[in-house]
């Protein structure tokens, strides 16, 4: 796990979109990154309709948020859909920023095949980490992030 102060890691993915998004793209910004295992799993689910009840006062505070997980584009383009998601998810297949932020998983024995684990990281305008989370409750995890977003 990426710890504060931290340079984070860059990266380039693509979203549901199919366009690549890239770190550097929102120097200047605040950026929450949440990584979390699969689309359309409770947990998942939970998680990610939280940070969309609230994503407006992510966008009035000027924060960009992603989820990313190893799921395709199109799998997050069902997702975001379906539960009508308004912000971006980024397919990571090859892990390789999954495992640059610390996110995945070597075995795991009680979902196998996935890989990647619920960490988030706030990431300040000049791409520096300034908070990290390791372990996270769907539920409210959205409300703690912008409650330290102050």
């Amino acid at each position: 796990m990426l710890e504060k102060g931290q340079s984070a890691p860059q990266f380039s993915l693509v979203d549901q979109n199919g366009q690549i998004q890239s770190l550097s793209d929102y120097k200047g910004k605040k950026v929450v990154l949440y990584f979390y295992p699969k689309d359309g799993t409770p947990g998942c689910t939970t998680e990610a309709c939280t940070i969309r009840d609230v994503y407006n006062d992510f966008e009035n505070k000027g924060v960009k948020v992603f989820g990313v997980s190893a799921d395709d584009a199109a799998s997050h383009k069902a997702f975001a859909e379906k539960f009508n998601l308004p912000f971006t998810l980024l397919s990571d297949p090859t892990f390789e920023t999954i495992k640059a932020y610390g996110a995945y998983i070597e075995e795991n024995t009680t979902r196998p095949g996935i890989h990647s684990s619920r960490i988030t990281y706030i990431i300040d305008e000049e791409g520096n980490i300034l908070k990290a989370y390791p372990e996270v409750d769907p539920a409210t995890h959205a409300h703690t992030i912008l409650a330290d977003l102050g």
